[in-house]
């Protein structure tokens, strides 16, 4: 007759079943501490209101040359000005005059553009950069005033009454206490009539 041997692999790894206890323990414990702390993570995102804030489309179809549209974006205004020949040719002609703030300040470029007129307008929907148009925040580099544009200043730009600040047609700053030009925000066209601000 054989002998039946009974095989018990506890018997063999007497450590298996505790092993298998230890690393449930753990998975579920991982697992809670993960629930408990992902609410905390995910209430650092921005709420839906804050991203449906962080872009803009403004038309600017019925803006003819030689004007200007103001919207409120991001709690600044940003000033979107359809240059006139005029304007486009006193700013490029202006070029090498500029002293106080030699930085486009334009994030479309890189932190390193000149403030060449060029550098300062926002190319059309084509991809083609004729000057025509200008969009920039509103807002002095001075103390954050709004300057008054349409021409106003020294330089057919922009005119800060507040303090004195006198900006050219590229919105650089020209003369006064501001240190830099204006602002230039994240642009650009998204059809021939449409521009996507953020």
């Amino acid at each position: 007759m054989r002998e039946t041997l009974s095989v018990s692999h506890a018997e063999d790894h007497p450590s298996t079943r505790r092993d298998f206890l230890y690393y449930a323990t753990g998975g579920v414990g991982a697992v809670a501490t993960g629930a408990a702390v992902w609410p905390l993570v995910n209430q650092m995102n921005p709420s839906a209101d804050v991203q449906a804030a962080s872009t803009k489309r403004v038309d600017v179809s019925g803006l003819a040359p030689g004007t200007q549209l103001t919207v409120l974006f991001l709690g600044k205004p940003v000033f979107i000005r359809r240059r006139t020949e005029e304007e486009i040719a006193q700013g490029r002609a202006e070029d090498g005059d500029i002293t106080v703030d030699t930085n486009a300040r334009n994030p479309n470029l890189g932190d390193n553009a000149s403030s060449d007129d060029t550098n300062r307008t926002l190319a059309d929907f084509s991809g083609e950069n004729t000057g025509e148009w200008l969009v920039m925040q509103g807002v002095c580099t001075h103390l954050g005033c709004v300057p008054l544009g349409d021409g106003a200043g020294d330089f057919g730009g922009w005119f800060c009454p507040c303090h004195g600040s006198h900006y050219d047609t590229a919105g650089r700053i020209r003369r006064g206490p501001a240190p830099e030009n204006l602002h230039i925000p994240v642009a650009e066209f998204v059809d021939e009539t449409t521009i996507l601000l953020g």
